[in-house]
């Protein structure tokens, strides 16, 4: 499918125009706490209200802006809230098209103009506090131990809380790799041939590796999975016949992902085993003695 900006009156595609960038309207992210989604809505409402046309009906995965709608030729970061190119500005066709804009930046609107002042301002301050900071840490070696023990006491809170936050820290990084724990990996099958055995159908340990060695280089990746647990997870369904849902569950992934692995091994199984296994025809089970 062509690429190409959506933008009423924008000719630019893709495959002709490729100096340019082609975005995609913002996604709503919602992970990441409220004022991440707050933001990112309220972004993804202004650029459709700044292109300015009717998208009922229409699938919004597939509309994108080129890079000549902004200002500085890109998108802004999503917490870069007051810079012109948080939205698309330039060029953006509709009921009430924007004039064109050809001056350099810090001339071409009166935001932009806005946001260079506060950008310079903020620069002015850092140097300010840099300065500053200088000059107090110069004056406190020279007023006496007063001066040094106000230093003292700050440098104290400072560390305290430094320590707070490094506690908190190292406690959640313990409680994401406890919660990220890869479950039924080599590692947890080596050595225990019973699991081996229960889980799987075959006797050992090494047996399981050596069906693992002949298929992997065949495992189309899945994604969501490693080669190696992609096969324990279609040997434990052939094996135990469980449910699609439990699956999902005991691998941390959507029951659509376990039917979509589970059909892409058992071909790539039945193409590669085949040569190797002798089924007998029907006609020699049927005369084959009951036992």
């Amino acid at each position: 499918m062509v690429i190409k900006c959506a933008v009423l009156g924008c000719s630019n595609r893709k495959d002709r125009e490729k100096d340019f960038q082609y975005y995609r309207l913002p996604a709503i992210v919602s992970n990441q706490g409220e004022e991440c989604e707050k933001l990112s809505s309220e972004r993804r409402r202004e650029w459709l209200a700044n292109m300015n046309q009717c998208f009922k009906n229409k699938n919004l995965d597939n509309v994108r802006i080129c890079s000549e709608h902004f200002v500085s030729g890109k998108k802004a970061d999503l917490y870069d809230r007051n810079n012109p190119d948080w939205c698309p500005t330039l060029r953006l066709g509709g009921s009430n098209p924007e004039p064109v804009v050809s001056t350099p930046l810090h001339s071409a609107t009166p935001h932009v103009d806005r946001y260079t002042r506060v950008q310079e301002r903020s620069k002015c301050k850092c140097l300010e506090l840099i300065q500053n900071d200088e000059e107090s840490t110069f004056e406190s070696s020279d007023s006496g131990c007063e001066g040094v023990a106000s230093q003292t006491d700050m440098d104290g809170i400072f560390i305290n809380s430094m320590d707070s936050e490094i506690r908190r820290l190292r406690e959640e990084n313990l409680k994401l790799k406890k919660d990220n724990v890869v479950r039924l990996s080599k590692e947890d099958f080596e050595g225990n041939c019973e699991k081996v055995k229960h889980l799987t159908g075959l006797s050992t340990f090494a047996l399981l590796m050596t069906l693992f060695s002949y298929l992997e280089p065949h495992l189309q990746p899945s994604g969501v999975l490693d080669q190696f647990r992609m096969m324990i997870l279609t040997l434990m369904r052939l094996r135990l016949n469980l449910a699609v849902l439990f699956l999902s569950y005991e691998f941390g992934i959507s029951q659509s992902s376990v039917s979509r692995i589970f059909s892409s091994v058992i071909d790539t199984m039945f193409a590669r085993m085949k040569p190797s296994i002798h089924w007998p025809e029907r006609e020699t089970l049927q005369k084959a003695p009951e036992r």
